[in-house]
């Protein structure tokens, strides 16, 4: 490790595009990585581990730290609040860790708001038809809940201007490929290397 700060990661993804498999590839072959872990008010389900799967916290201390700046993002989705406490993004960060918050559009908007530097990533279907064909492929939502989530996911999709990177997972080996090169290809950004700059005009 090095005392360099980390780059943070927002990636977002319509539901089947294949995030979670990307992701997974990712953290196994990356040592210096780290997945946020979001905070909510649910209660937690059967096999669940604090501070693992979720921080679980109660309502009041979730408003506190909504009120006081503490959350990077946050949404209600089923009567509970779901969001990603700033303090662990922001100790992983200055610990020199790269740290990877997965999360839906309007979240990563928030976070972009909050943390200018952010570099956020946008994984694509290779088509909508193929997209419905992947959901359909589960077997595990009926016609009506399949046409929600496709839905859902064009309006995902017209979100994705606004990110960094584009990729699109077609061949899963291609988009493991093409998410490691933007992780490298974030680290050499203007706007993160001003010091390198400084510092070979200074040594004169």
């Amino acid at each position: 490790m090095t005392n360099e700060r980390g780059t943070l990661f927002v990636v977002s993804a319509p539901s089947g595009s294949g995030k979670g498999t990307i992701l997974s590839e990712v953290f196994k072959n990356s040592k210096n990585v780290f997945y946020s872990v979001s905070a909510t008010t649910r209660k937690p389900r059967p096999g669940e581990v604090d501070k693992v799967d979720y921080f679980f916290i109660d309502k009041d201390k979730f408003s506190n730290l909504v009120e006081s700046n503490g959350m990077l993002e946050y949404a209600t989705y089923c009567e509970n609040l779901y969001g990603t406490p700033r303090h662990e993004v922001e100790k992983k960060l200055n610990e020199g860790f790269d740290v990877i918050l997965e999360i839906e559009t309007n979240g990563a908007m928030q976070v972009r708001e909050k943390m200018p530097d952010a570099t956020l990533i946008f994984i694509l279907p290779p088509s909508i038809k193929e997209l419905r064909r992947r959901l359909k492929k589960r077997g595990t939502e009926n016609d009506d809940v399949i046409n929600k989530r496709v839905a859902e996911a064009e309006a995902e999709i017209r979100q994705a201007y606004s990110y960094d990177y584009i990729l699109m997972n077609n061949e899963l080996s291609d988009a493991i490929n093409d998410f490691t090169a933007v992780l490298r290809a974030a680290k050499l950004e203007n706007k993160k290397t001003k010091i390198l700059i400084d510092e070979v005009l200074n040594d004169a």
